[in-house]
């Protein structure tokens, strides 16, 4: 018999990450983002930008779980990246960059609370915020294509992240 979400046996678990979305304004993904961070019992989803928009459209795709994620929006990324680092989270970013190493090879600590950061759907995480990431992952992909879609994306980075701090 298939279960569902009031007969399964999964223990309710809040992780010490906050996802902090550099410039995410699609309203579809930023649902999606919302029912993934109550999925993976993520702390806090920060949602930065200038055009964020919480609508029927976000709402449809969230299946209310904007009701029970913690979240905030805020104009700049930077300042909020700037905010956890100097209180001491680890930076982690999800991007493709010449310097950063696979996420399954990567080890995750839970010594200090993580803020992992996604980026914008056409550019990725900005420049001055890869600068101040101390570590930067990426998923390896092996189609012709170079990136998939943000949300996607960090569903595989939540999962392993999360995986490995129980």
């Amino acid at each position: 018999m298939q279960l569902n979400h009031y007969n399964t046996n999964f223990t309710a678990r809040t992780f010490p990450i906050t996802l902090i979305c550099d410039n995410v304004t699609n309203a579809p993904n930023i649902g999606s983002l919302f029912r993934i961070a109550d999925a993976f019992g993520i702390e806090k989803l920060i949602l930065c930008g200038e055009n964020i928009q919480l609508g029927r459209k976000m709402a449809k795709t969230s299946r209310a779980t904007e009701k029970v994620v913690q979240y905030e929006i805020t104009d700049s990324a930077l300042t909020v990246v700037e905010s956890f680092k100097s209180k001491g989270h680890q930076i982690l970013a999800l991007e493709i960059t010449e310097t950063s190493t696979a996420i399954h090879s990567t080890k995750f600590s839970n010594k200090a609370p993580i803020a992992l950061v996604i980026g914008d759907e056409n550019f990725g995480v900005s420049d001055p915020i890869l600068k101040l990431c101390d570590t930067i992952v990426h998923i390896n992909m092996f189609g012709q294509n170079s990136s998939m879609n943000v949300v996607q994306a960090t569903n595989i980075a939540l999962y392993e992240i999360t995986k490995q701090l129980q």
